[in-house]
């Protein structure tokens, strides 16, 4: 893991901080009977955040036991700390939901390194938004730029849209020159693929039977590669891990695409993956297809291979995270206002603790528990 001053020494000196950028957050609330001051209060939920308390509650409880050292640094001359209800009507009506994602987006997007191109394209349902005996609740759509984890941009889908219709306006909040965006079977739309690639950017695509005529052309040109498309490579690679060895074979064909009508597409692939799990033996395979935009001339097939593998970064570098580390889906709210407004925490602390240095953010958060004067520092962009 880096060290926090070390890379404070790196970041740019007008880089803004986590508090200023919550200071940019108008209050929706009444000044009648306001208690407590807005930012103090956001300051509280991200603090609690690196410090392990996810839920109205959690935070509360956290705030409750350490008055006197929040009163000292947070200069507040509050008579007690806020209730949990305080805190719930915060999320449920008192923040402009378009303002703080704009803020929080401008602050993890000015933290994205230039070395990673990749940005994936994935939703999650917030579970805890689902109410009994219901199968639905509220869905955010996310850009995550895949080696940082920083989210570039999430929005939510409303109830009569979904991943398909949201995601070019999603798109169009990114700058996406120089950037290459993955997605799964759903994304594999050509009017994204023209809208990402006429903004500057490439598309990596996995195809399924959403798009019969492309799969099956991919299917029928790639099936023995070795007499249908001649300039077809395969490279493999294998990994061993967690009990498992690995096979992932790659063949990728630029000739396959001059039979398939899809806009920009340069190189069509079939990927093969083979998991033996090393004490039973069990074996398991599994076959996708793909096309993408990027040209075989600057992107060969074994750095094809490794951004096919990339694409599922997202599920583990951003939703397990949320939903496990965070305890996201275990956050039971009816308001879906107030579960984007957690979810976007959720992605501010896990950016914030990524760009930090750090892997473990089980153990990252268990560290800024233990040195509240670290995490204020961080929070404020000061070097600990």
């Amino acid at each position: 893991m880096k060290k926090d001053n070390e890379r404070c020494a790196e970041s740019p000196a007008l880089l803004q901080s986590l508090e200023q950028a919550l200071a940019q957050v108008p209050d929706q609330r009444a000044a009648r009977g306001l208690r407590y001051e807005l930012l103090p209060l956001l300051m509280l939920v991200m603090l609690a955040k690196l410090a392990d308390a996810d839920t109205p509650l959690a935070i509360a409880d956290w705030a409750a036991e350490r008055v006197d050292w929040l009163r000292e640094h947070l200069q507040l001359n509050w008579r007690r700390m806020p209730h949990h209800s305080t805190f719930r009507r915060l999320l449920q009506r008192s923040l402009s939901l378009p303002e703080l994602r704009q803020q929080a987006q401008a602050f993890l997007a000015a933290r994205q390194s230039p070395d990673q191109r990749l940005c994936n394209l994935d939703g999650k349902t917030l579970r805890g938004t689902i109410p009994a005996a219901q199968t639905k609740g509220t869905h955010l759509l996310a850009l995550q730029q895949a080696g940082t984890n920083l989210v570039l941009a999430q929005a939510p889908v409303g109830e009569k849209k979904n991943e398909i219709s949201a995601a070019p306006s999603l798109l169009k909040t990114v700058e996406l020159s120089g950037k290459i965006v993955s997605g799964d079977a759903m994304h594999t739309q050509r009017k994204l693929s023209r809208q990402i690639v006429q903004a500057g950017g490439d598309y990596l695509w996995f195809v399924k039977r959403n798009q019969p005529t492309l799969c099956q052309q991919l299917v029928t040109a790639l099936a023995s590669p070795a007499s249908r498309c001649a300039d077809a490579v395969t490279v493999t690679e294998y990994d061993k891990g967690h009990g498992r060895l690995e096979k992932r074979q790659l063949t990728v064909s630029a000739q396959v695409t001059n039979t398939l009508d899809w806009p920009y597409a340069a190189q069509g692939f079939v990927l093969h993956r083979t998991r033996t799990v090393c004490r039973s033996g069990q074996v398991t395979e599994q076959t996708v297809y793909g096309i993408t935009s990027l040209e075989p001339l600057a992107t060969a097939p074994a750095t094809l291979l490794d951004l096919t593998r990339q694409h599922w970064n997202i599920e583990n570098g951003l939703h397990y995270r949320r939903d496990v580390t965070f305890k996201e889906d275990r956050c039971r709210m009816k308001s879906a206002h107030a579960a984007e407004c957690l979810a976007i925490f959720n992605n501010l602390a896990i950016g914030l603790l990524r760009w930090l240095g750090w892997d473990n953010l089980a153990r990252a958060r268990r560290h800024y528990g233990a040195q509240l004067m670290e995490a204020l520092q961080v929070i404020q962009g000061t070097c600990p």
